[in-house]
């Protein structure tokens, strides 16, 4: 019992290790992106969001708000499966694919980012260490790596950056909340 105990401990202080080690590396893509983010959706152009439940979870937030009210933001979901076929059928210039992927997502998170850019479209990539597609990514893009191999921890700290972007998006719209 001692030994899981420890174990499971270990699991926290990993966690712990990396969201330190993350926090300075990814601020400045994390900023980079909602810049990103916030140029397409004033513009009127749409985020489309490929990464599963990830996925859902922020096209949820940028639609009914994140911490606070505020207008809902254009967004949308990709259907699990081809994230390409849905770039295909719903992206257009000046949309802005929103990827998020653990490592798991084999050549399909490839092919979204060259359909995006078929589409004259921005790509933020949060991903891990070393994604497959990173030469894919043109100097407009914006990737955020999670600086880990684990795809546990990828999967921990994008949650916790996909909270940091909705929050510097809300803070660019809305400006900072009124302390009450």
């Amino acid at each position: 019992m001692v030994m899981l105990e420890q174990r499971i401990q270990q699991q926290f202080f990993e966690s712990a290790d990396l969201l330190y080690q993350a926090a300075e590396t990814l601020a400045r893509p994390l900023a980079d992106a909602a810049q990103t983010l916030l140029g397409c959706l004033t513009a009127g152009g749409k985020l489309l969001v490929g990464g599963g439940q990830a996925a859902q979870s922020f096209a949820a937030l940028c639609v009914a708000g994140f911490e606070r009210e505020r207008p809902p933001l254009a967004a949308l979901a990709l259907p699990a499966g081809p994230f390409a076929l849905g770039v295909r059928a719903l992206g257009l210039p000046g949309d802005v694919l929103l990827l998020i992927d653990d490592g798991a997502g084999g050549a399909d998170a490839g092919e979204a980012v060259a359909a995006a850019h078929d589409k004259e479209m921005t790509v933020v990539a949060l991903a891990g260490a070393d994604p497959p597609f990173r030469k894919a990514l043109t100097e407009t893009d914006v990737l955020i790596a999670v600086p880990h191999e684990r795809a546990a921890r990828v999967r921990e700290l994008q949650l916790l950056a996909l909270h940091a972007l909705a929050d510097a998006v809300d803070l660019q719209l809305m400006g900072e909340r009124d302390p009450a």
